[in-house]
C-alpha cells in the first residue's frame, strides 16, 4: 500500500521535563527534526530512534526466551522423556504467561500517552493501579495454569511423562504473580524510554537460570537430580529475581525519581483498574489466540509419540527465539506511536507505524534465510537424537516461511495498540488462528475419517505447521489493512479540528 511518507511533516516534540528526570535520554528518543531532507532521510531518522529504544529490549527479550531455550536444550541431554515433559509443560505455561503479558501491556500505551502529553504527574498513579491489577491477574493466572494441567490426563501419554509434565506446571506457576508485577514495571520503564535496565536484569536472570539448571537438572553439588522439574524450579525462582531486581532499580536510579510510583500507599481504584482491564484484556486474548494455537498443536501432536513432540517443541522454541526481534520492535512501536498521539500528532504516529512494520519485515527476510540455510545445525544444537533431528529439520523449513507474516503481524498489531485500540486486533487473531489455522491444521495433521477432503494419510506435525503458516498470513494481511485504515482516519480527523 502506498504511504506518502515524504508528505508527513515531522514536528519537534517539546516536553516539560520535571526536575530530576533524565532529560537527555528523553530528548534522544522523543525529539526529531521538524522537516527531514527527503523521504529516505526521514525514514533513516525514525529507524535510528526506534532502534535506540528497541535494542536493549531486544537483548532482554532474547535473554528471556534464552531461558526457555536453555531449559529445553539442557533437559534434552537428560532423556527424551524429560524433554517431552518440558515440552508439554511449556505448552500450558506459555499460554498462561503470554496471556498475562498481554493483559498487563495496557500500561505501555497509557504511560506513553502521558509522556507524549507531558503529564508526568499522573504516571505514578497509573503504575500503582497497574500493580494492584497485577496482583489479581497473577493469582488468577496461577489458579488457571494448575487447572489447565489436568488436560494431560486426557492425552495419550505415558504415565511418567504425564506426571512430570503436570508437576512442571504446578511448580512453575508459582512465578506468575511475580511475572504480572514485573510486566507492569516493564511497561512503565519502557514507556519512559528506560529499556537498558530491562536488558541487564534479563541477562542476569538468564545466567542465574543456566546455573540453577546445571545444579537441579543434573544433580550437581550434592543436590537431587530433578530433570524436567529442575527446570521449573530454576525458572520460577528466576522470575521472582527479575521482579526484585526491577523494584531495586526503580527505587535507586535517579531517572525514576520524579515518577517514582511507591512514594506512598494508595489503595486500588476499581474504576481505573477496570479501564486498564478494558484495554488489556483484548490484548491478552489476542496473545492467547496465537500462543494457544501453537500450544494446542503441541498437545495434539502428542499422540504421534515422543519424537514428534520433541521435534515440534524444538522448532517452535527456536522460532520463538527469533520472534523476539520483531516483538521488541513492536513494543518499541507502542511507545513511539503512543508518544506521538499523546503530543497530538497523528501524522507522525502513522509515519512511525509504517517504519516499524518495514523494519520488522526486513528482519524477517534475513531470519527466514538464516533458518533455511542452517536448519541442520539448529536441530543438532538442541538434541543428539537422530530421529528428532530429522523431523526438526523439516519443521524448521515451515518456521522459515512464516517469519515474514509473523514479523509483519506483530509489528502491525503493536502499532495499533499504540492508538489504544485493542478489540479489532483481538477479533482478527481469534478468526485467523482459531477459525482458520487450527481447523486446517487438524484436517491436515489428523485426517479424520469423517472429513471428505482429508489427505490420504495424516500429515502429523507437518499438517499442523501448514495451518500455522497460513493462519499467520491471514492475520498479517488483515492487521496491515486495519492499521492503514486506522492511521489514515486519525490523520483526517485531526486535520478537521479547528486550529487554535
Amino acid at each position: 500500500m502506498a504511504i506518502a511518507l515524504s508528505e508527513i511533516p515531522l514536528p519537534v516534540v517539546v516536553f516539560t521535563v520535571p526536575t530530576g528526570l533524565d532529560s537527555s535520554i528523553l530528548s534522544d528518543i522523543l525529539t526529531i527534526p521538524r522537516y527531514a531532507p527527503g523521504r529516505i532521510a526521514a525514514i533513516r531518522i525514525e529507524v535510528a530512534a526506534l532502534w535506540q529504544l528497541a535494542w536493549p529490549m531486544l537483548i532482554g527479550q532474547l535473554a528471556t526466551v534464552g531461558i526457555g531455550v536453555a531449559d529445553v536444550a539442557m533437559t534434552g541431554h537428560v532423556s527424551a522423556e524429560d524433554l517431552a515433559a518440558v515440552a508439554l509443560g511449556v505448552s500450558i505455561w506459555s499460554i498462561v504467561m503470554l496471556t498475562v503479558m498481554g493483559v498487563m501491556m495496557a500500561i505501555n500505551a497509557m504511560v506513553a500517552h502521558e509522556v507524549g502529553a507531558g503529564k508526568f504527574g499522573r504516571i505514578p498513579h497509573v503504575v500503582r493501579q497497574a500493580m494492584w491489577k497485577a496482583v489479581g491477574v497473577g493469582l488468577i493466572a496461577c489458579v488457571l495454569a494448575n487447572l489447565a494441567a489436568q488436560v494431560f490426563d486426557y492425552l495419550y501419554l505415558e504415565p511418567s511423562v504425564r506426571d512430570k509434565a503436570a508437576t512442571f506446571v504446578h511448580v512453575i506457576s508459582l512465578g506468575l504473580p511475580a511475572f504480572a508485577a514485573y510486566r507492569a514495571l516493564y511497561g512503565y520503564s519502557a514507556s519512559l524510554n528506560q529499556t537498558k535496565p530491562i536488558m541487564v536484569i534479563a541477562l542476569c536472570t538468564l545466567a542465574f537460570n543456566i546455573f540453577m539448571n546445571w545444579l537441579l537438572i543434573y544433580g550437581h553439588w550434592g543436590l537431587p537430580k530433578l530433570g524436567a522439574i529442575g527446570c521449573a524450579v530454576s525458572t520460577g525462582l528466576g522470575i521472582w529475581l527479575m521482579l526484585g531486581a526491577m523494584l531495586f532499580w526503580i527505587r535507586h536510579a535517579p531517572v525514576y525519581r520524579d515518577t517514582y510510583p511507591f512514594a506512598h500507599w494508595e489503595g486500588p481504584n476499581w474504576k481505573e483498574i477496570g479501564a486498564m482491564l478494558k484495554m488489556g484484556l483484548p490484548i491478552g486474548i489476542t496473545y492467547f489466540a496465537e500462543i494457544s494455537a501453537f500450544s494446542a498443536v503441541g498437545l495434539l501432536v502428542a499422540r504421534f509419540g515422543v519424537v514428534t513432540v520433541a521435534a515440534h517443541q524444538i522448532a517452535l522454541n527456536f522460532s520463538s527465539l527469533v520472534f523476539m526481534v520483531p516483538l521488541s520492535f513492536g513494543i518499541g512501536l507502542i511507545t513511539r506511536v503512543g508518544q506521538a498521539l499523546g503530543e497530538g500528532n497523528p501524522a507522525r504516529a502513522r509515519f512511525v507505524s509504517w517504519v516499524g512494520v518495514g523494519m520488522s519485515f526486513c528482519f524477517a527476510l534475513a531470519s527466514a534465510t538464516f533458518i533455511a540455510l542452517f536448519k541442520q545445525q539448529i536441530a543438532a544444537a538442541y538434541t543428539s537424537d537422530s530421529a528428532v533431528q530429522a523431523l526438526t529439520v523439516n519443521l524448521l523449513l515451515f518456521a522459515a516461511i512464516f517469519q515474514l507474516s509473523d514479523a509483519t503481524q506483530v509489528a502491525a498489531s503493536c502499532a495499533i495498540r499504540g492508538y489504544k485500540v485493542t478489540r479489532r486486533p483481538m477479533l482478527i487473531h481469534l478468526m485467523a488462528f482459531w477459525g482458520f489455522s487450527l481447523p486446517l491444521g487438524c484436517a491436515l495433521g489428523l485426517a479424520p475419517a469423517w472429513l471428505p477432503w482429508r489427505p490420504a494419510a495424516p500429515m502429523a506435525a507437518t499438517g499442523f505447521w501448514i495451518g500455522l503458516v497460513l493462519g499467520l498470513t491471514v492475520a498479517a494481511l488483515l492487521l496491515v489493512w486495519f492499521l492503514n485504515l486506522l492511521s489514515t482516519q486519525r490523520v483526517q480527523e485531526h486535520a478537521q479540528l479547528p486550529s487554535s
